[in-house]
């Protein structure tokens, strides 16, 4: 899942430098492509709305997390798990609705941008769509920076997760070895109860025979 949603952010951001940028024919043809998906519009909406639902999911599990953590005083190295991957699947789902608005924009005002050059439209309207496009752009940079800061904290949370892992059975180890002498103390325990046992009924047979000999 986590996976699929990294592809995705990044062909979103890829599609949107694309919009930005003018590399020979392939705005032309993110264009095109965008055209026929918009034609599918209720295809496109009911996977953002699945999108959506599930992040909502995420945050909810989230939430739920944290107030169990916060009843019994801390949480465990698998809640810690857990909330770590909703945390970072709702991030990546929430950038990638972002980016997706982002592009319909773009691609909206410029397909607005080509339609009023075509027509000979007034100069006014043509700056303030550049304006508009210049705006998506600082908006884009922004994304972009949003994504490197959102790799970073997902490389000191993959950190993170493996030192809890590492750590949860360094502690497994140790509670094997640990049950594992109790139960060699207790065979001791046991030996030498029986050991006991054993002197005392000698002792009494010796206290027997000598009051048998004294008589």
């Amino acid at each position: 899942m986590i996976q699929l949603l990294f592809f995705l952010v990044f062909v979103e951001a890829f599609v949107a430098f694309l919009l930005m940028v003018k590399i020979g024919p392939l705005r032309e043809l993110v264009m095109n492509g965008l055209d026929q998906v918009k034609m599918r519009k209720g295809t496109v909406l009911t996977i953002a709305g699945t999108m959506s639902v599930i992040l909502f999911s995420n945050w909810v599990s989230i939430v739920k997390i944290q107030n169990k953590g916060a009843k019994i005083g801390t949480m465990t190295p698998m809640d810690q798990v857990l909330w770590r991957t909703h945390l970072l699947e709702a991030s990546l789902m929430g950038f990638s609705l972002y980016l997706g608005f982002l592009i319909d924009r773009m691609h909206h005002h410029l397909q607005k941008l080509i339609n009023l050059r075509k027509n000979g439209g007034s100069k006014k309207e043509v700056e303030k769509l550049e304006a508009e496009k210049l705006q998506l752009k600082e908006n884009e940079d922004k994304a972009k920076e949003e994504v490197k800061q959102l790799q970073k904290e997902i490389s000191g949370l993959t950190e993170t997760i493996n030192k809890i892992k590492l750590e949860s059975k360094e502690k497994d180890k140790k509670i094997e070895t640990a049950e594992a002498h109790v139960a060699s103390l207790q065979k001791q325990s046991a030996d030498l109860l029986l050991e006991y046992d054993r002197l005392l009924e000698d002792n009494q047979t010796l206290q027997a025979q000598t009051k048998t000999r004294h008589f």
